[in-house]
């Protein structure tokens, strides 16, 4: 407990809690509130986004002029010229005007300038104002002053075509072409340097709050521009040490919160779950899970991730209602969305969204019999945080055209992540010992190897088991209890029967049974034998001990009356030790136990009933379970006399259609 209180407190953030809750268009419900010290007006998130706009309009890109480009691209058109004058089928005394005008064209292009224009800056229209830089001296110029790639063509091409001297245009515009290149290059890392420093000029506040100044009046409505001076007090309190006070103070404020919620906790558990209090390996998966979820969210407020509700805290009681019981994962949710209430913006509301998707996730796994269930869960979480969220939504906006639909995408998140929940109780299920309705689930399989053993080796019993287990769990789910729980305990509560079965009745052919040659006590033993056996059994094959307890307890301590009364008859001048007739126990200590041994004798015991009636039946159900209570075996079960009269009344009717015969001695 105390380790983890410690480390919790020692991941929690250490600044204090501002101590007003407010909401933009709300009325201030607390007293005027006088500024306690001078204070700057932070800018919201829309006016900075606006001030950076600006800041990147008014920053023009930076091009250079390349002056080696002209010289370079004209000598090589003269080079080119010379190599190919041959081809172009002219009179040589047309060489010079060709020449001329080529090299005059390729001037006038160079001189107006080729650039590749940039998206970026085309913000209303094609053409932009840049920055021209040659020499070190800038000159603004925009852009339809000059030419790209594909205007320098075509602007040789209409120039070729309109000079009527020029006889062969399709030889000079080749080679023109050839010849255009860009001379006023786009400078990448100075235009975004000039950025930069715009930007890190960008003011975060816009005007001040003087010490003493009313910042809003009690009632008085909380206004876009009142919301903005109060969360500017806030973030200053929270930033400014000399203001938040000492860390060391906060770590034992929130080290006193954390020990309160454990140690309320603890005593839930010892009023009400002291088997679990009880349990030191129970306990600490407990804590292990508060922790854990802590400590998330302790990170998750460090890094300054966008959105608190990307963290699934639906986690937590999914993970506890599947390991232990609804009652305890609604308990320890509520206790760990408290104390996470004091460390999140808007901590109502945090604690309202997430105290109801944990209800609403406890509920939905009530009864886990289908695996489906894990996404039905899922889908009523998502739901719970639709509602909520449109909910807040329309009670702070007050119109649905301004509901955030985007701010729902960190509670998909947050659903998805907590199917986590499932690999995670596999996990705590090995570590821990510790049995979840997702392993029974499986170990009701009848596909179980087990369990297919048992049908195989023997066919009565199995069949039995099928049938006490359809018995008790209804009485279960009647009384109140873990109906998959019970149905697992009665499919596996005969196992040990397999080593012998021929020596019970169910597994018998008509006219053989290998009792007839043995005395009443090796008789007995070898029936009383079947409970040890099939705890060896069951251990070997690693099923649970909760299972094993069913094992144990599905006879009590009772004494097996047929034997035991057989002998005294026979041998009525004997000595008899009456332990050699009893069961080893112990009695049941559970409602799910006591239902099972109450299931066990009623079904074994419907088996010999001659001519089954319903005053036959309700005769038999009453003998069985009177003689239960009279011997004391349900005094720990924690069944009360009305759940009693149910089990009555719901066997009674269960068994209106079973016509076995057995013998009582298996009683």
């Amino acid at each position: 407990m105390f380790l983890s209180v410690a480390i919790v407190t020692l991941f929690l953030p250490k600044q204090p809690r501002f101590k007003y809750e407010y909401e933009k268009g709300k009325l201030w419900m607390n007293q005027d509130l006088i500024s306690p010290y001078g204070f700057a007006i932070e800018k919201t998130p829309d006016e900075l986004e606006k001030d950076r706009q600006d800041v990147l309009k008014s920053v023009q890109p930076i091009y250079k002029l390349e002056t080696e480009v002209m010289e370079t691209e004209v000598q090589t058109f003269l080079t080119d010229f010379e190599l190919k004058w041959t081809t172009a089928g002219e009179k040589p005394g047309a060489k010079g005007h060709y020449k001329n005008f080529g090299i005059s064209l390729l001037n006038s292009i160079y001189q107006r300038g080729v650039m590749t224009l940039s998206k970026r800056y085309q913000r209303s229209g094609p053409n932009y104002n840049f920055q021209l830089v040659q020499n070190n001296v800038s000159e603004q110029l925009n852009t339809v002053e000059t030419f790209t790639l594909d205007a320098a063509n075509k602007y040789a091409e209409d120039e070729i075509k309109n000079n009527a001297a020029i006889a062969n245009k399709e030889w000079l515009l080749s080679i023109v072409k050839d010849r255009i290149k860009q001379n006023y290059i786009f400078d990448e890392l100075l235009t975004e340097r000039l950025e930069e420093e715009g930007l890190r000029n960008i003011s975060l506040t816009r005007g001040m709050v003087q010490q003493g100044e009313l910042i809003v009046a009690n009632r008085a409505l909380i206004t876009p521009e009142v919301y903005q001076k109060l969360e500017s007090l806030k973030n200053t309190f929270e930033k400014d040490d000399r203001i938040r006070g000492d860390k060391r103070v906060i770590f034992i404020g929130q080290f006193l919160l954390g020990g309160l919620i454990v140690s309320l906790l603890m005593i839930f558990l010892r009023l009400f779950r002291r088997d679990i209090f009880q349990d030191n390996r129970q306990i600490s998966l407990i804590l292990i899970v508060i922790t854990s979820m802590m400590v998330t969210l302790s990170w998750a407020i460090q890094f300054k991730i966008p959105n608190v509700y990307y963290i699934p805290y639906a986690i937590v009681p999914i993970i506890i209602r599947i390991l232990f019981d609804t009652r305890l994962a609604l308990n320890i949710h509520l206790l760990v969305v408290l104390i996470a209430g004091f460390f999140v913006p808007n901590s109502f509301e945090f604690a309202f969204l997430q105290v109801t998707s944990g209800m609403v996730a406890i509920y939905s796994i009530k009864n886990l019999v289908k695996r489906e269930q894990f996404l039905i869960s899922a889908l009523l979480i998502l739901s719970d945080y639709f509602i909520c969220f449109v909910g807040i939504s329309l009670i702070r906006n007050g119109s649905f055209l301004q509901i955030e639909w985007v701010s729902f995408i960190p509670f998909i998140i947050s659903v998805l992540l907590s199917l986590l929940a499932y690999p995670l109780i596999y996990l705590f299920e090995q570590i821990f010992g510790i049995t979840s309705e997702v392993s029974l689930m499986e170990l009701t399989n009848t596909n179980a190897k087990l369990l297919r053993e048992l049908s195989y080796k023997a066919p009565g019993t199995f069949q039995h088991s099928l049938q006490v287990a359809n018995l008790a769990e209804a009485a279960i789910y009647n009384i109140g209890g873990n109906g998959l729980l019970v149905r697992a305990g009665a499919l596996y509560h005969d196992i040990g029967k397999m080593e012998n079965p021929q020596y019970f009745i169910e597994n018998q052919n008509r006219g053989s049974n290998p009792h007839d040659s043995l005395s009443y006590e090796a008789s007995a033993q070898i029936i009383i034998r079947h409970v040890t056996k099939g705890i060896e059994i069951a251990r070997r094959n690693h099923l649970p001990e909760i299972i094993i307890d069913f094992i144990k307890t599905h006879h009590g301590n009772t004494r097996m009356d047929y034997f035991y009364q057989s002998f005294l008859k026979n041998f009525p001048e004997k000595f008899v030790d009456e332990n050699i007739f009893r069961y080893p126990g112990p009695i049941p200590f559970s409602k799910e136990t006591g239902v099972l041994m109450l299931a066990d004798s009623v079904e074994a015991a419907s088996r010999s009933l001659k001519d089954p009636d319903a005053k036959s039946i309700n005769s038999l159900v009453d003998r069985i379970i009177d003689y239960k209570l009279d011997q004391g075996q349900l005094n720990n079960s924690n069944i009360t006399l009305k759940d009693i009269a149910m089990i009555r009344q719901i066997f009674k009717s269960m068994l209106m259609s079973i016509y076995h015969v057995r013998v009582d001695y298996d009683l």
